[in-house]
């Protein structure tokens, strides 16, 4: 499902308007009407009421008061708190409010926190159209009175487009936002709709269709998605009747070191779940014999190790020759920080040939030296969490966690590879900029392990024959998929072998 960031949706209204010639106050209209029926469901709720509408002086307050004109036609009490004076308004929005005015709906002009208060202490609904989604820098002055009042009212909120204070582009909260019951958005979905932690503000997301041609709204030119069932499902290669063990993919992974030997064993048998057909870990020869009691259905191949009890350098050369042999590759889950081991990650992947899947010590071994993996002879994709991307990049985590499609976009055009940050909102990225937001999974998969099992599934799909950014993408969703079918109501407890019984039960039908 294609995303918008503001810019590009500001952009989409003037196409409307100017090139297909559809007035904006008609866009405005459809908008209003949408709201109105979002607050007709939540007065059922809450068995009727007053509602207040209140509202900014931007074509999000103009909405407002064609929703105040319905819920008023429809003979529902309704006032709008307006936080500027209506001789402030322009366009639009104006037009909207004299009408609204005129059929009666009573509107106190320069609502301040005292009226606010008063007003919204009484609602059975309130209505947010203080801020659009072109604010940018933290929300000063009457607008962050106004959301602070809304946020303090005890009765549910219907946000318009965007709780108000909630960055359109990145989900950042711009000092103080709305919490919403419901958020009704125009058109199509805002990016940071479905980024944390503005994400958590939105309640139910809705998006209604306001007479933006569809033309527009499937364009090439959106490139940020969010991840449905359908897409996922379409992302994956068909898997024929006749499938056997053989075409089913065969994957290589290559983890594990004295004290993580967990790693390994989560990544293997995820790969195994996923649908991969034949797997083969490759690990330290001395934790040979528990890999091979951990993982009953994935074959092992011990490797000559260093004292410390991780890979050798010695290891290449047969790990090479399994890879020749293997439709793709993971490396990385458990691997160690050991300097000769290192070298050996360092090694592989300029010389593995296959499709590989770079993960956890994987990446760490290219800490300050991010470049080499631009150099990578095929396709490659990287699956580092926040701490991994700030190493990699040099950037500090909150740098990355500010904008998280941005931070995945770069490092994906700078590599010539795909990055899936993982985090709240898995953000998938290619080199051409196309960008998949996950919205499954919960703060149930904040347990050591499930990152292994994440990998574990993108080295299998690779290996079954999924391309890169589909791989990840694809990977990310069912991996949240089966967060949100094995976790608990009060998301606390999961491990990561919770996830490799879910699997198989929620991979979408092919």
């Amino acid at each position: 499902m294609k995303l918008s960031t503001a810019a590009q949706m500001r952009e989409l209204d003037r196409q409307t308007i100017e090139e297909y010639g559809l007035p904006g106050r008609v866009l405005m209209e459809n908008a209003g009407r949408a709201v109105t029926g979002a607050v007709e469901e939540v007065l059922g709720e809450v068995g009727g009421g007053p509602v207040v509408v209140v509202a900014g002086k931007g074509n999000n307050g103009g909405d407002g008061f064609v929703a105040a004109r319905w819920l008023h036609e429809a003979g529902r009490p309704v006032e709008v708190c307006l936080l500027p004076a209506a001789n402030e308004l322009s366009g639009n929005a104006a037009a909207n409010c004299a009408m609204a005015q005129k059929i009666g709906v009573t509107v106190h002009e320069r609502a301040d926190a005292a009226v606010l208060a008063e007003r919204l202490a009484g609602a059975a609904v309130i209505v947010d159209g203080v801020l659009g989604t072109g604010v940018c820098g933290e929300v000063r002055g009457a607008a962050r009175e106004a959301i602070e009042a809304v946020t303090a009212a005890s009765a549910p909120v219907v946000a318009i487009d965007i709780p108000s204070g909630v960055d359109a582009d990145t989900g950042a909260i711009l000092g103080e936002a709305v919490r919403a019951r419901i958020t009704v958005t125009f058109g199509l979905a805002k990016a940071g709709l479905y980024l944390y932690p503005g994400h958590e503000r939105c309640g139910e997301i809705r998006v209604a269709p306001i007479g933006i041609p569809t033309t527009l709204l499937d364009s090439d030119d959106l490139s940020t998605n969010l991840t449905t069932e359908t897409e996922a499902a379409e992302m994956l290669p068909v898997r024929p009747p006749d499938m056997h063990k053989g075409n089913a993919g065969r994957l290589l992974i290559i983890a594990g070191s004295v004290g993580m030997s967990g790693a390994a064993a989560m990544a293997g048998l995820a790969a195994m779940r996923a649908g991969a057909g034949l797997v083969t870990l490759a690990v330290p020869e001395s934790l040979n014999d528990i890999l091979e009691a951990k993982c009953t259905e994935v074959m092992t191949a011990p490797m000559p190790e260093t004292a410390a009890r991780s890979f050798s350098i010695e290891a290449a050369e047969a790990l090479l020759q399994l890879a020749e042999n293997s439709d793709a590759v993971l490396l990385g889950p458990g691997l160690s920080r050991h300097p000769e081991t290192s070298e050996l990650a360092r090694r592989l992947v300029a010389e593995i040939q296959r499709p590989l899947a770079l993960d956890a010590d994987g990446l760490n071994a290219f800490e300050g030296r991010a470049g080499e993996l631009s150099a990578r002879p095929a396709p490659t994709v990287l699956t580092p969490h926040p701490g991994e991307m700030a190493q990699l990049t040099g950037s500090s985590i909150s740098e990355i966690q500010a904008d998280r499609p941005a931070s995945a976009r770069s490092l994906a055009q700078e590599l010539a590879l795909v990055v899936v940050l993982k985090g709240a909102s898995t953000v998938t990225a290619a080199p051409d900029g196309e960008a998949w937001i996950n919205p499954t999974g919960s703060q149930a998969l904040a347990s050591g392990g499930t990152g292994d099992v994440l990998a574990g599934m993108v080295g299998a799909f690779l290996a079954g024959g999924a391309e890169p950014l589909a791989a990840g993408a694809a990977a990310a969703y069912y991996h949240g998929r089966a967060a949100d079918e094995a976790a608990s109501p009060a998301r606390r407890g999961l491990l990561a072998s919770d996830l490799l019984v879910a699997l198989p039960t929620v991979f979408s039908p092919a």
